[in-house]
């Protein structure tokens, strides 16, 4: 017969002690209340005490002597009951051990304080078998009640597959959580090196932990969004570690210099990418020449759509050239920028394209296109700055110059087709809204001045009448005074 069908679940032998303290438990209030026949005896004054002259006194004592023996037997009857559900609680042969210990033995005991399976009311027992409910070592560690100890790193897989490949054992802690893990970590690199005979590669406990294991979500867990990286980088970033594979062993420094780890650690985005949002997880593979594209077009949606209707596109997977590390790298990728475009120092189209081909001229046109629209909208702004800083209005320019910068960004984005005719349809129309930002702004400077040559001459005006009208005072005053005299 299989050993592990004759395994007691520890959880059950709790169960099994706690139901039998409840029996207990239930049984004392019989031995405190009296039974029905004796209370109607009581009652009735059948038996001969109760002929006697005693029966005042227990009929007068025994309403109130019953409820206080009740009350006294419920009590009882709830301590047992207690005493029973903690003792079943806590009785964990493997905890009380391996608490006491100290270094390597101790520590599983420290570490399941938090751990997401003791959360969730799992014990050591319902991984590595044997029987808590004993408290004495070879009994707890027994073979034949399922005892497993400390499994193979090739065993591994199938030992966390037990419960996580299990759909109705997973459903009653979490219906969403997929079960098929197992399944896809042995279509992984790391699963078929396993199955191989290779015990270095990464299993389950590598990423998540064996003791202590927390929830995704935990930000203190190995495979929270912040330290995926630094968990992969943990085996990646050993050279010594990575010898006898022949592969890098600088993705995890350079992966920090990029523009996925800047917004991932510095502007705390949990959604930027990290190692596992490229390469997967439990089917963690390299992604080949035909899949880097749509990994990155998982984000980057227009992009891949533009580049795979691209000219490069063909000429790529004839050369089985990476798509788009070919020009952003992969690890180390660096925020995009217009020097990336066009055919001057930086560009990535000049490593592939020379001087007088076709694609060289079509690099440099688009750059040039875009450097004007750039210079113009600067154009724009500082004559509209003028403007607004004189008094005039200008908000309605300002605000179509936006359009002008919309452009200009789909125009990089457009820069992923290769094609001059698609960004010229969107350079055009930006240059056009720049040309009338700024002739808006060059007609209210033109106002302005119109407005203070009106200005001036109009103060001329007021102060010539002024002038007039200070001369006629001073000649009514004039003739008023020899009049005066003469009276």
């Amino acid at each position: 017969m299989n050993q592990t069908s004759d395994r007691t679940n520890p959880r059950e032998s709790h169960l099994e002690s706690a139901s039998e303290m409840l029996s207990a438990a239930t049984l004392l209030p019989s031995l405190f209340v009296p039974s029905r026949s004796t209370r109607l005896t009581a009652k009735t004054g059948s038996t001969a005490e109760a002929r006697g002259g005693s029966r005042k006194n227990v009929s007068s004592k025994g309403p109130e002597f019953t409820r206080k023996r009740r009350k006294l037997s419920l009590t009882v009857a709830g301590v047992f009951l207690l005493i029973g559900v903690t003792f079943a609680q806590k009785k964990d042969s493997c905890v009380d051990c391996h608490s006491q210990m100290e270094g390597v033995l101790g520590e599983p005991a420290r570490l399941m304080k938090d751990d997401i399976h003791r959360v969730r009311g799992l014990s050591c027992a319902d991984c590595h078998g044997g029987d808590p409910a004993v408290g004495d070592p070879g009994g707890a560690m027994n073979r034949a009640k399922g005892f497993i100890g400390r499994p193979k790193p090739r065993d591994i897989p199938a030992f966390c597959g037990k419960c996580h490949s299990n759909a109705e054992f997973v459903k009653k802690f979490n219906p969403a959580l997929r079960v098929d893990q197992e399944q896809s970590y042995y279509t992984s690199v790391h699963g078929k090196l396993l199955r191989g005979g290779d015990s270095n590669v990464a299993t389950c406990a590598s990423c998540h932990g064996h003791h202590g294991v927390r929830a995704i979500t935990d930000p203190l867990s190995r495979v929270y969004a912040l330290n995926v990286a630094e968990t992969c980088g943990k085996c990646h970033g050993d050279a010594e570690y990575m010898k006898s594979y022949k592969i890098p062993h600088d993705q995890y420094d350079k992966y920090k210099l990029s523009v996925h780890a800047k917004a991932l650690y510095e502007k705390q985005d949990l959604s930027a990418p990290t190692c596992n949002d490229c390469h997967g997880n439990h089917g963690a593979s390299p992604p080949g020449i035909a899949s880097v594209a749509n990994v990155c077009g998982q984000c980057h949606v227009r992009q891949a759509e533009l580049f795979q209707a691209s000219p490069h596109k063909p000429v790529f997977d004839s050369m089985q050239v990476g798509e788009c590390k070919q020009c952003h790298s992969n690890h180390d990728i660096r925020p995009p920028g217009d020097d990336m475009i066009g055919v001057g120092p930086g560009s990535a189209c000049t490593s592939c394209h020379v001087q007088g081909d076709n694609g060289y001229e079509a690099a440099g046109h688009i750059r040039r296109s875009m450097d004007e629209v750039l210079a113009r909208m600067s154009s724009a702004v500082a004559v509209l700055g003028r403007a607004e800083r004189a008094g005039m209005d200008v908000s309605r320019p300002r605000f179509n110059l936006n359009e002008a910068k919309d452009g200009l960004t789909h125009a990089r984005v457009l820069v992923h087709s290769a094609s001059v005719e698609q960004v010229d349809k969107v350079v055009q129309p930006a240059l056009a809204i720049a040309d009338r930002s700024r002739q808006a702004g060059e007609v209210a400077l033109s106002e302005l001045v119109f407005r203070r040559k009106g200005l001036g001459v109009s103060l001329f005006f007021i102060l010539f009448l002024a002038a007039l009208i200070y001369l006629k005072i001073r000649q009514v005053e004039s003739r008023q005074k020899p009049e005066e005299a003469s009276h």
